[in-house]
């Protein structure tokens, strides 16, 4: 086990952090914008988000990072500014960490498809290289490749990461198929867990796609499948549409009535995704407490 995982879970779960998007969204950033782009030009909005999760109990934070590949910024115009993007996300949440969390940084999807040929796993490879080892240089303390559909690319993006000596956290996201047990590749969490433990993560997970209770029995899945920690960070319920906005009814009370469960199937890092905020990061922290 990486040193950094042993040294988190020695005491026990450990809290990780909820949503950022809708938090940046909160402050102003507009729908459809870049939110990556916001570590250039909105730092101290960027920084909110981070230490508000910080004072709310999170042990290990996230950066905003996640779409800062040079694939998804090709999108906005930013590829010549992705290095400087995802320093200055490790940057602004180290910052708001201090000494009080870790900070480990985010990779999302690269949003091109590697099975129907849009890109070499090659190309796919060198753009996580570039990506983990600008979050390496800014001293993140682990990387966390995250809301992944298809476990080849998430394999591609493990074994990018991995080269910088940094700790690895693998997550798909579950929510496909009759019973909405499988990523949209039809992968399901044991063969997920089996081709991400191959790949070398330190921790496998999941995030998005689900709320609280359903992830239960995922956890259960992914934990049988591996010997790794297991990493869940779940929506707020299932999002309901009102008058064009999205809306997650769940309340903090309700969304960490479900922790014990997940505690019990095996999970050791806990926190939040769409549409949770920093007052069920502090309901989580204090449950766990307790």
């Amino acid at each position: 086990m990486h040193p950094t995982i042993a040294k988190l879970i020695s005491n026990g779960p450990v809290v990780t952090d909820g949503a950022w998007g809708t938090q940046l969204q909160a402050r102003g950033l507009p729908v459809g914008a870049c939110p990556d782009a916001w570590n250039l030009s909105e730092p101290e909005k960027v920084e909110q988000v981070a230490r508000a999760y910080v004072d709310a109990g999170s042990q290990v934070i996230l950066t905003n990072t996640f779409g800062a590949n040079r694939f998804a910024l090709a999108r906005h115009a930013l590829v010549d500014q992705a290095a400087e993007i995802n320093r200055r996300g490790v940057e602004i949440s180290r910052r708001a960490a201090a000494d009080r969390a870790a900070v480990f940084a985010s990779m999302g999807p690269s949003g091109v498809m590697l099975m129907l040929g849009q890109v070499s796993a090659d190309d796919l490879k060198a753009a996580f290289a570039e990506q983990a080892q600008a979050m390496a240089d800014a001293a993140a303390d682990g990387i966390v490749i995250e809301t992944m559909s298809d476990p080849a690319e998430a394999a591609l993006a493990v074994a990018a990461a991995h080269e910088t000596g940094l700790p690895v956290v693998a997550c798909m996201t579950f929510g496909s198929g009759a019973k909405k047990d499988r990523t949209m590749m039809g992968t399901t969490p044991e063969q997920a867990a089996e081709q991400l433990t191959a790949a070398g993560a330190d921790v496998i997970g999941t995030n998005c796609g689900q709320g609280i209770a359903s992830m239960i029995e995922i956890c259960h899945r992914l934990r049988a499948a591996t010997d790794r920690p297991i990493w869940i960070k779940a929506n707020a319920g299932l999002p309901e549409i009102v008058d064009g906005e999205t809306v997650y009814r769940q309340t903090p009370t309700e969304f960490a009535a479900h922790v014990p469960a997940l505690l019990s199937a095996g999970a050791l890092f806990l926190g939040g995704c769409c549409g949770t905020t920093p007052a069920f990061i502090r309901t989580v922290a204090e449950g766990l407490k307790q």
